[in-house]
This record gives C-alpha cells, structure tokens and sequence, in this order.
C-alpha cells in the first residue's frame, strides 16, 4: 500500500489543494484548515453545507500569506494577521478567539458570496481541543471538523463509483490522505498505521453530511443527492452515514505521495 494522494484545504470549505509532499504540524497537515470564514454579525463559521459557491474558492499559501481566488474576481494576498485585532468566533461547540484578517479580505469574500463576512486565521500555538471521547489532551486540530486528518482508500472511492454509476471526484469527500493498494473499506478495520515515518491513530470513521453531493468543479448540488443516497443504502450506521476514517498523527513529520502504507494493528 501506498500514499497515493495528498490534499490541502487552507480555507475551510474552499477548494482542495493537490500536493506532492507537506510537512505535518501540531495540528495536523501544515497549513490545512488554517483559514475560516465566518458571519460578520455572530462568527459563527460558514461552510458549502450553506453556501454551495464556496466550492469555488481558491485559497493557496504562498510565501507566507494566502491568495484568494474565485470567478469574477481580481486575486487578493491576505498577510497572516497580527494579533492586533481580535475575533471570538464559533466552530461546532468550540468559541476560540483567533486574528482576524482585516477589511481587504472582509470586503473581498462579502462581495463573493454576497454576505457580510470575515477572515480568520488560527495559529499553530492556539490550536483547538480534539473530542477527548476520542483523544488525549493536548491533541489538537485546526479549524477542521473535529480531526486534524481524513484518510480515504481510493478501493472504496472506486466502489462507490461502481455503486452510483458515475465519475466522482475524491475531492468531493475532501481527505488528506488517500491511500492505495487496499481492498475496499479496509481502512474500516485500521486502528494505527505508519506512512513514512510517521504514525497514525484512527480514531473515528468519518460521518458525511451533504457536502459530498456538491461538485467541486461546478460548486451544483446533485438534484438526485448523489452520492449520498447511495451511501445511505450500506454505510449508514449509529449516528449517521461513514465514508472515510478520521487520523490523530503521533507526533509530526514529512509526508510525501509515494510513501509506503504499513498497518500497525
């Protein structure tokens, strides 16, 4: 088995990013999830669950800062903010307070999606709690969903596709990690593996809500709720559908497509 894909999400809910090699952090895949955008009025963070146009925002680091892309609109560098001024904002049940990125990218997202919002940005040092239910204290996440790693086995991406009858992307399903030469769903009975030189728990399968129904390329929601309703029919379980295994890194490391998979127990 092999890592056969690496992906980055520097803005939650923006476009994936395809890489070669990354380097892992305290919190997860260097850079991933770094940047949020949330509600002007409440800082409760937004998402493509809501807003589907998300799907086409480019966010890419470059030299330190992040460059925001989208249709219609003139590139945009974000500096990573001080802590001049400051945000508390809400992510699920956590309420960090985190620097805000300032008025040119307020105003550049506001415009996008057509609502009044902000840019934030999470350092590595104020990382937020992973559900102890499933980790040690200490470990720590950026603002993704709960986990700091995704992993998909691109066998079960290729079930899927012969369940729905059609191309899908595994950037609809927005893994870090996909990992070949695993028969299908494999990663269900995983409980540590090594990538490299860096080892993994997993620790929770990952439940879908109804972003893989939208197109990445497009930001169109399947009319028919694909694959989603497919899911439903055989990976429906005790609080909700899974497809995917949430990871916690056992310290941080390189990364780099090509490296050899090991299951460890």
């Amino acid at each position: 088995m092999q890592l056969s894909s690496l992906y980055r999400f520097a803005l939650k809910s923006g476009a994936g990013e395809s890489l070669q090699h990354c380097a892992s952090d305290t919190l997860g895949l260097a850079g991933d999830r770094r940047w949020m955008v949330v509600a002007a009025g409440t800082g409760r963070f937004l998402t493509q669950r809501a807003i589907p146009k998300m799907a086409l925002l480019q966010a890419r680091w470059q030299d330190g800062a992040l460059r925001l892309a989208a249709p219609g609109m003139q590139e945009l560098l974000v500096q990573v903010p001080s802590r001049k001024e400051m945000r508390c904002v809400q992510i699920w049940s956590a309420n960090p307070v985190v620097p805000d990125a300032g008025e040119a990218a307020a105003t550049w997202l506001s415009h996008f999606l057509g609502q009044a919002c902000r840019l934030v940005y999470l350092p590595e040092d104020d990382g937020i709690q992973v559900d102890l239910d499933y980790s040690r204290l200490g470990e720590q996440t950026a603002f993704s969903d709960g986990f700091p790693f995704l992993l998909i086995g691109q066998a079960s991406l290729d079930d899927l596709i012969r369940r729905v009858g059609r191309p899908l992307d595994m950037l609809r399903f927005r893994p870090n990690l996909v990992v070949s030469g695993a028969e299908p769903y494999a990663e269900d009975s995983w409980k540590r593996i090594r990538i490299g030189e860096l080892t993994f728990r997993i620790v929770k399968p990952c439940s879908r809500c109804v972003i893989p129904t939208i197109d990445p390329l497009s930001a169109e929601r399947a009319p028919d709720r694909e694959p989603l309703n497919t899911l439903l029919s055989y990976r429906k379980g005790q609080g909700g559908v899974f497809f995917g295994q949430n990871l916690i890194a056992e310290g941080t490391g390189q990364l780099a497509v090509g490296m050899p998979v090991e299951v460890l127990e």
